[in-house]
């Protein structure tokens, strides 16, 4: 069984900051790629930034240059520090992974997610 538990949303201030974690645990063999998506009310799920297990990055246009996420891949942990926060920042942020379990095939995984609000 695999676990992602997500932790650091809350409210803040537009301009403010905010770091979400994500922590998988469970009987992992191996992490691949791991990302953050966002659901706002009324909208589909979208990408919001995503890394490799080597490091490599990408971002939705919308966050590029205020989100930085890095990984901590002894910790099977992926961040997410948000800076510059803006009103449409606002939604439900879900971490995902793409995790290897002993003797299964790769599959995805999300977490509960966690609630960031910003207000103007």
């Amino acid at each position: 069984q695999v676990q992602l538990v997500e932790s650091g949303g809350g409210l803040v201030q537009a301009g403010g900051s905010l770091t979400l974690s994500c922590a998988a645990s469970g009987s992992i063999f191996s992490i691949n790629a791991m990302g953050w998506y966002r659901q706002a009310p009324g909208k589909q799920r979208e990408l919001v930034a995503a890394i490799t297990r080597g490091g490599s990055t990408n971002y939705a246009d919308s966050v590029k240059g205020r989100f930085t996420i890095s990984r901590d891949n002894a910790k099977n942990t992926v961040y997410l520090q948000m800076n510059s926060l803006k009103p449409e920042d606002t939604a439900v942020y879900y971490c995902n992974a793409e995790i290897q379990t002993w003797g299964t095939p790769w599959d995805d995984y999300w977490g509960q997610g966690t609630q960031v609000t910003v207000s103007s």
